[in-house]
């Protein structure tokens, strides 16, 4: 039985309503939760600053990280399904990244996955962190199908249209099948399965959130790209995402970048940190002055703005500043740059935000600023920002 989840308009136009009203509350929540995972992330992360690592309470901090990390990734997962999390595209190639994740997704498992990918395979120009996720997604279900164990096919390959749709388009498309041999969609659940929240499974840790369909759906729909499927009960599921061909040719491999550093980066000097939420204020106050800096901090923009005006009057001035992108109700990262270039060109501003795929994280020279520390941090990862920022030549 073949479904077309891009077909008949009215039936799309009233999910893609209920995805939206869903998607603007999930981002919300993604917000405050990731506020919330920052705060505990980088407590604990300084706790173990003080703590000998052979302790058992390092280690209890340890598992409490490895926790807080999994919630992060759930976080993420939202905040890419919430408006958000716009693709940024770069010309890829599809095979080498499907290939990748869904030997990461299959490991450990009892599952084996065969590949039936043309080797002309077109490029695509994608959000590769986002097609990864829809991919993960997709033969994480196909995984969750097949308890048993057996074999899943994804299979790739060029096609000059869309067939057996209501809106068949010509053009250039890349296809990509995840083909499992579970127990398939039974047909009353075929209208349901891309709705949020939505699952046929138990709940539990890793699974039954009912957010992956419905994650991966809007991923390739904001890809420009359509969905598939086709199900029989007792048989297995096909699903099929179609990605629209690159024209573009893909670019020369940059050089590897270097490992980050396992410790701390001490440092001195005075920074400026500007964040709505007051924990995190607090939180990283005892982390930039466990690191050996000076401490100011501001709930807003114009807070930042006038601190950091005054420090330069009294000859006191901030040697690097901490901007939170999104401040709700007041100023927030992106306009306070421009105010903070404005008085001092010579600047040196840290752009922190949980939306990690946001422009502004992903391009941040662009936009004025000389680092990103994503959201949560540790306190490793802020220190490296830091020393980034404060030491070009030296930091890694």
């Amino acid at each position: 039985m073949e479904r077309d989840f891009g077909g008949e308009a009215e039936n799309e136009l009233q999910r893609a309503r209920q995805l939206e009203s869903i998607a603007a509350l999930s981002g919300g929540i993604a917000h405050d939760y990731n506020n919330l995972l920052t705060v505990i992330i980088g407590n604990v992360s300084l706790i173990q600053s003080y703590v000998d690592p052979q302790d058992m309470v390092y280690k209890l901090l340890n598992e409490i990280n490895e926790a807080a990390l999994v919630a992060k990734s759930l976080t993420q997962k939202l905040i890419t399904f919430s408006r958000g999390g716009a693709p940024l595209k770069e010309t890829s190639d599809l095979a080498a990244l499907v290939r990748s994740v869904a030997q990461f997704s299959l490991s450990g498992s009892n599952i084996k996955c065969q590949f039936d990918i043309a080797d002309d395979l077109w490029l695509a120009d994608v959000d590769k962190t986002q097609i990864s996720q829809a991919v993960h997604n997709l033969v994480m279900n196909a995984r969750e199908a097949m308890a048993e164990g057996g074999v899943i096919t994804i299979a790739a390959g060029n096609v000059q249209n869309i067939d057996g749709t209501d809106d068949s388009i010509a053009g250039r498309w890349v296809r990509l099948s995840i083909i499992d041999r579970g127990h398939g969609i039974a047909p009353e659940n075929m209208d349901k399965i891309f709705n949020p929240y939505f699952s046929t499974k138990q709940r539990g840790n890793q699974k039954g959130t009912g957010l992956g369909l419905s994650i991966s759906h809007s991923i390739i729909r904001k890809h420009d790209g359509k969905v598939t499927i086709d199900s029989l009960p007792g048989a297995g599921t096909t699903v099929t995402l179609f990605l629209p061909a690159s024209t573009k040719t893909l670019p020369a491999n940059s050089a590897a970048k270097p490992r980050k550093a396992s410790t701390p980066v001490p440092g001195c000097g005075r920074i400026l940190v500007m964040d709505d939420d007051e924990m995190i204020i607090n939180m990283a106050a005892r982390i930039l002055v466990r690191l050996g800096y000076e401490t100011a901090f501001a709930l807003n923009g114009s807070e930042a703005i006038a601190l950091y005006e005054e420090a330069l009057e009294t000859d006191q001035p901030f040697d690097a500043v901490v901007l939170d992108l999104t401040v709700r109700g007041g100023m927030g990262g992106e306009e306070a740059i421009q105010h903070l270039l404005k008085i001092d060109p010579q600047v040196k501003v840290i752009v922190s935000s949980g939306y990690s795929d946001s422009p502004v994280m992903q391009d941040y020279k662009h936009y004025g600023f000389s680092a990103a520390a994503g959201k949560p941090y540790s306190l490793i990862e802020l220190s490296q920002a830091l020393d980034r920022v404060l030491n070009p030549s030296t930091a890694n």
